[in-house]
């Protein structure tokens, strides 16, 4: 189904839901995609739909919440290799089956497509309850940074099984939606990424963030958020800043996030400033107190951090790809270059160093376009379509009882 049909067809009344929501990974964990569901469950349950959270638990000291609009349900995990501090659910589809027959939910949301979300997809699928899922990561594209391109195919073939299987697949751009339709997904819909410009705002530029790295007012200072991971491309964030040098021996690097790469960064580049993880008002501040951002990556579906970057405004360097795409326009609001052309990308970066001037213009504009970037708007999207595919498989289910009666 196309995007937009969904909800053309069965437009959705105004009704509370029961959502069994899974998921493998959830705050406190740090990434784009803990954070966007967190974000959905709270607005969820604020407009008065019923969460039921089901999710590895984290460590030894996870508690499951409940409260009037939030069940927790925690199954056991096992870390993920590389990546410390997340966890892949266990096969539970016996579990799963029982919980909802004891308790049926009007729709299963699954969010991640490891052993616990395929348990979840079976089970939904042995009661006929509908089954929404996300696309958040492209993990066929990881393979090929870690060793294992043969397995691009096997996982692409994999996920692609698991997507088509659900009443619908919600995406985050509609550059995503037609590339993984030629892959051939179906019923995919677009539910696009919010931005909180309260949180991320040019204000939070903090003086004294900025002399505790040794800049002054008008050092330069280039910004890398996200994981210190091989599918990022970290390579091309320190060619760029290599390049970026030549011409202003002042600019300065500041990384902040965690990975398995750190250890041999910090090794390889120890001119560059190594911030840690950072969350909420500081990593705010971290973001307001620099520059000009880079983002090399070409793994995201989306790319949170783009759009904080912008809302922080920050002249962003990036692929014309996920986010960067859907948002930027070339030398207006941000700096993109052509998938995969480096030399393009280090081009741009460098130019923002040889014509500073044009820094806090492109900052400004960015700052502008994040604030028609609205989670409300972006709630409201979603909580529609999960209304519209209960109202359209109560429709049918309609309609199956009267031709059998």
């Amino acid at each position: 189904m196309n995007d937009e049909i969904l909800l053309q067809v069965f437009p959705s009344r105004s009704q509370s839901l029961r959502i069994a929501l899974v998921t493998e990974t959830y705050p406190p964990e740090i990434n784009g995609v803990a954070m966007t569901l967190g974000r959905q469950v709270d607005e969820l349950q604020r407009r008065g739909h019923q969460i039921q959270l089901i999710r590895p638990k984290q460590g030894v000291f996870d508690v499951a919440v409940s409260n009037p609009h939030l069940e927790e349900v925690l199954k056991p995990g096992v870390p993920i290799p590389r990546y410390a501090g997340l966890k892949l659910g266990l096969p539970a589809k016996a579990a799963l089956v029982k919980l909802w027959r004891f308790k049926r939910p009007d729709l299963v949301h699954i969010a991640t497509e490891g052993p616990l979300g395929w348990s979840a997809l079976s089970a939904a699928q042995k009661l006929r309850l509908p089954v929404s899922t996300d696309f958040h990561t492209n993990f066929h594209s990881y393979s090929r940074h870690y060793g294992a391109g043969w397995l691009r195919r096997p996982i692409l073939a994999y996920l692609r099984k698991f997507h088509n299987k659900a009443c619908v697949t919600l995406v985050p751009t509609n550059a995503i939606r037609e590339e993984l339709q030629e892959h051939g997904y179906r019923n995919l819909e677009v539910v696009a990424r919010g931005v909180d410009t309260e949180l991320f705002h040019p204000d939070r530029r903090d003086a004294h963030l900025r002399a505790s790295w040794g800049v002054l007012d008008d050092t330069p200072v280039v910004l890398y958020v996200g994981r210190l991971a091989a599918e990022k491309n970290l390579p091309l964030v320190f060619s760029a800043f290599n390049a970026m040098r030549q011409e202003n021996q002042r600019v300065k690097l500041v990384l902040v996030g965690d990975g398995p790469e750190l250890p041999t960064l910090k090794t390889r580049y120890p001119d560059a400033i190594f911030c840690g993880l950072r969350r909420d008002e500081d990593l705010a501040r971290h973001y307001a107190s620099a520059d000009i951002f880079l983002f090399p990556s070409l793994t995201e579906t989306f790319g949170n951090v783009t759009t904080e970057a912008m809302a922080s405004g920050l002249a962003v360097v990036a692929y014309n790809y996920a986010a960067a795409e859907a948002l930027i326009r070339h030398r207006i609001n941000g700096l993109v270059a052509a998938p995969q052309d480096s030399t393009a990308f280090v081009r741009e970066a460098v130019s923002l160093v040889t014509d500073p001037s044009q820094i806090k213009g492109i900052g400004r504009n960015a700052f502008q376009t994040a604030l028609s970037i609205s989670w409300p708007e972006v709630h409201d999207r979603f909580e529609r379509v999960l209304q519209a595919l209960v109202e359209k498989e109560s429709n049918h289910g309609e309609i199956e009882l009267a031709m059998g009666s």
